[in-house]
């Protein structure tokens, strides 16, 4: 069924089903009615019986059967839904032969002179048909027994079974030829919106999400409608800053390239723009130290998006000890710099070179910016890890307080603004947030955990 549509899917579904309960129906519908009828056919029986005494007015006795009264009465009665009665004496004789096989008639005899209750239901075999008869006991004047046997045959029954049974299998299969065409309507009308759905998922492959998904409807096929509207615009967005991604990487790696190129330029030339040759070179060697570090942040990440759906090797190491190790390398890069170190000893679960790098650019950023001095903390409060690190270095714009760990981000003094979005990415991959606050002298950021 996987290759027909949808709605051809659903109204095969539902055509089956109703075939498999018309088919069950056929097949268990007689037995149940069969059976119904046979015990209705004994209850008919029982009501005859039960009139033919009403209607005696003398006991039954051997005469009975020669006298007139029974005799129209008898005639009337076997026209009520065929039913026919004939008397067995206490000593097996039959009393007015019935229209019926001898043998049958001997071995009803000989049944009921063992039979023990008042009445009692009989079914025997014919000239292959079933008859249902019913032996009541009663008392003669005389002291005997006797036995009125009322009888029906299997037409009776047969004919309601198949008549009802017909007349069922009429309304079924009016129900089954009027219930597909519903069914194939409402397969197209479930069917139509996820055919919408499908050319506009086709759209989006095509990066054609101009059009915004909008389905009139609450049900699931509308939530899933609402899903893929969400994604396109996730898409749009992802495409956005896809776009503005390089277009930044194209500026600035740019700027350092044509800086090193011009100065190579110049100096092949003859001519140096920062004076002498020395201050030149250095300019290069500046400008292609920052062109490497801005490659490695992309690089890494690119890392980061790769190790973010892999299998992440944490080990549990001593942070306070990475802090003091990574501190005490980069103060060396600005000597005149008083840094303050307030370290808890505390282990912490992670990546611990992407924490190293973590720790290498949030220095960074504080000797770039600090004027005096940098403090660092690190201590467990409650439930959670606080790191702090302040400088007293100028305020963050407010416009920019936002959006300083955003990939490209500047400060003012226009450095690359890669460092800090490589933070973020890898705190967040270990669960914890990280945020920058002005002080009234100063700038501190946290990273909690």
């Amino acid at each position: 069924m996987r290759n027909y549509s949808l709605s051809m899917q659903i109204w095969l579904v539902f055509a089956a089903i109703t075939l498999g309960v018309t088919i069950i129906l056929s097949i268990v519908l007689p037995w149940i009615l069969r059976d119904f009828f046979t015990r209705e056919i004994y209850a008919t029986i029982d009501s005859a019986q039960s009139l033919v005494l009403q209607q005696e007015d003398q006991p039954l006795d051997h005469g009975s059967l020669d006298n007139n009264i029974f005799k129209d009465r008898r005639k009337q009665l076997q026209d009520i839904r065929t039913v026919n009665h004939f008397l067995v004496s206490e000593n097996g004789n039959i009393i007015a032969y019935p229209p019926l096989q001898r043998e049958f008639l001997q071995d009803v005899a000989k049944k009921v002179q063992g039979q023990t209750e008042d009445s009692k239901e009989y079914t025997a075999e014919v000239d292959k048909r079933t008859i249902f008869y019913v032996a009541r006991r009663e008392n003669t004047p005389s002291g005997n027994n006797i036995y009125l046997i009322s009888y029906m045959w299997d037409t009776y029954r047969d004919g309601l079974v198949q008549t009802l049974f017909q007349r069922i299998l009429l309304i079924m299969g009016g129900v089954l030829l009027f219930s597909w065409i519903p069914s194939l309507l409402l397969a197209k009308y479930l069917s139509k919106p996820l055919v919408a759905l499908e050319q506009r998922v086709e759209k989006l492959t095509n990066r054609e999400w101009s059009e915004p998904v909008a389905l009139e409807r609450n049900d699931e096929i509308g939530k899933l409608g609402q899903s893929i509207e969400q994604l396109r615009k996730q898409l749009i967005h992802h495409d956005e800053v896809e776009q503005s991604f390089l277009q930044h990487v194209s500026h600035e790696l740019k700027t350092p390239v044509m800086v090193i190129r011009s100065y190579t330029q110049s100096i092949r030339d003859g001519i140096y723009p920062k004076g002498d040759l020395n201050n030149t070179v250095e300019v290069i060697d500046e400008e292609a130290l920052q062109l490497e570090k801005r490659i490695r942040n992309l690089l890494y990440l690119t890392k980061l998006d790769y190790m973010e759906t892999h299998e992440k090797n944490y080990e549990t190491f001593s942070f306070s000890e990475l802090i003091q190790e990574v501190s005490d390398r980069l103060r060396l890069l600005r000597r005149e710099l008083d840094w303050s170190l307030d370290l808890a000893p505390i282990e912490i679960t992670g990546e611990k070179e992407q924490w190293r790098v973590v720790l290498e650019n949030l220095l960074d950023n504080q000797i770039r910016y600090a004027k005096n001095e940098i403090v660092i903390s690190l201590s467990q409060k409650s439930q959670s890890i606080v790191l702090h690190i302040y400088n007293d270095g100028p305020p963050i714009e407010e416009e920019s307080i936002n959006t300083i760990f955003a990939k490209f981000n500047k400060g003012h003094k226009g450095k690359f603004g890669l460092g800090l979005a490589v933070v973020q990415r890898i705190v967040n991959l270990h669960g914890a947030k990280v945020w920058v606050e002005n002080e009234n002298q100063g700038v501190s950021f946290y990273v909690e955990f």
